[in-house]
């Protein structure tokens, strides 16, 4: 039998394509910083508390710093042959402190160990997207500021419907990605609970200081439930949302961009660095970074409910059902601090063709809600202008006639509250100026 944390009552070798099926160190090796940060953590109170010997608490401190160490230079060894990285960790720890490494493991267990490595990744990882995300804001409000004077078509049910500021369209995104963030401070806020010192889910009989943990560890409470302690996988049900959200967010900006960059809007051009050619036509310039961030949300979305379906039915406390919530949530927090990372550059490359811009622009059924609105500031109902300027509309597309080429007396025959000042309406300069978004 492999070396394992546990054995002595077994008589009988692990069957080998069950062991590795359950083997988890082809993933959880991402969680090696945080064990060995949460080991000395708790080596240290160990110590201090006299549970160990002095010696012993600093012969494993020593041994686990040269481990994370290692870590940090990439020169660590991960035994791909081990249960999981705890055990991978301790195996390497006994060859550099010897016995003492034996005592690591005095009033803790593995469940109470994940759960803590779990919410440090988290915490850690929250952090950095919360970054990535500023990054992305301060990417599009430049790109805003660049082109402050610009009005593009604004859109709903994808027809044209009133001239918008760009600047005020991308900013909308700015927003959508702030709201993301607090979902992250909030991800973060519900994993920063040290679950430490539940060991199995029933704590211990030896007299541990659980508050010197946390302190040592940074987080800002114990949590006094040790049931829930090693239960709990809503942080990583948390994070994952976020990540879902955000996800939805980047997979709308890819799509107004997708279509920006059609031939039949052609409103922008993206970096060539972040799009790809086709293999048998030699005119393409494929947007595959703007699909392939749409596309993701799928996957994240789907990390999601896989978590969610993995706990639903867990009676308390700890199964080993919780080890399938590593996967997704690694996956969707790498994958998306990579598409937020790549965002960022890739809207530093956008321009904008103001020319095909303005031909757009050219559609004066952009301004009906300008001229309804100028008609009830003459006095006319907002349902008798709604209704004037709808038979306006038809009367000009009929005829192929530009509705600021009528002559002030056929504008009359719609609505008599029409006067020689509706002609300034047809700027979307002006359109955009006369409302308060």
């Amino acid at each position: 039998m492999k070396k394992k944390l546990w054995g002595g009552r077994f008589s009988k070798q692990q069957d080998a394509e069950f062991e590795d099926f359950s083997n988890s160190m082809y993933f959880d090796y991402r969680l090696a910083e945080y064990d060995v940060l949460g080991s000395i953590a708790h080596a240290k109170m160990l110590g201090k508390c006299g549970i160990i010997p002095k010696k012993d608490s600093a012969a494993i401190v020593k041994g686990l710093n040269a481990i994370l160490k290692e870590i940090d230079a990439g020169k660590f060894i991960y035994d791909f042959t081990a249960e999981d990285i705890h055990t991978n960790i301790q195996n390497a720890l006994e060859k550099k402190a010897g016995k003492a490494a034996l005592k690591l493991h005095t009033a803790r267990s593995r469940n109470d160990q994940v759960a803590l490595d779990t919410r440090m990744y988290c915490m850690d990882k929250c952090r950095n997207m919360h970054r990535l995300v500023c990054g992305l804001q301060d990417c599009l409000v430049s790109l805003a500021g660049k082109n402050a004077g610009v009005v593009i078509p604004g859109m709903t049910h994808m027809q044209h419907a009133q001239p918008i500021a760009l600047s005020g369209y991308l900013k909308a995104y700015v927003r959508m990605l702030e709201r993301d963030k607090s979902k992250l401070c909030y991800a973060c806020h519900v994993a920063d609970c040290l679950p430490l010192g539940a060991c199995a889910f029933a704590g211990t009989s030896l007299k541990i200081d659980r508050k010197f943990v946390a302190k040592e560890l940074g987080f800002s409470c114990v949590n006094e439930s040790t049931v829930d302690a090693v239960s709990d996988r809503d942080f990583v049900i948390e994070l994952l949302s976020a990540a879902a959200s955000i996800s939805m967010h980047l997979s709308r900006m890819a799509s107004d961009f997708i279509l920006w960059m059609t031939p039949e809007f052609g409103f922008i051009e993206v970096g060539q660095e972040f799009c790809t050619g086709s293999s048998i036509m030699p005119q393409k310039v494929n947007p595959d970074f703007l699909e392939l961030l749409r596309g993701m949300t799928g996957r994240v979305y789907g990390n999601l409910i896989s978590v969610f379906t993995v706990m639903k039915g867990i009676p308390l406390t700890y199964n080993r059902d919780m080890q399938w919530d590593k996967q997704p949530l690694f996956d969707s927090v790498e994958k998306v601090s990579k598409a937020l990372s790549i965002s960022s550059r890739m809207v530093t490359t956008i321009k904008f063709n103001k020319a095909n811009i303005g031909r757009a622009l050219l559609d004066e059924s952009l301004y009906a809600t300008d001229l309804a609105e100028y008609l009830v500031s003459k006095g006319t109902d907002s349902r008798k202008a709604h209704s004037a300027v709808g038979k306006l509309v038809s009367y000009t597309l009929e005829r192929k006639k530009r509705i600021s080429s009528l002559l002030l007396k056929e504008l009359r025959m719609f609505a008599k509250e029409f006067d020689r000042d509706v002609y300034k309406i047809f700027d979307p300069v002006v359109s955009v100026k006369s409302r308060k978004e």
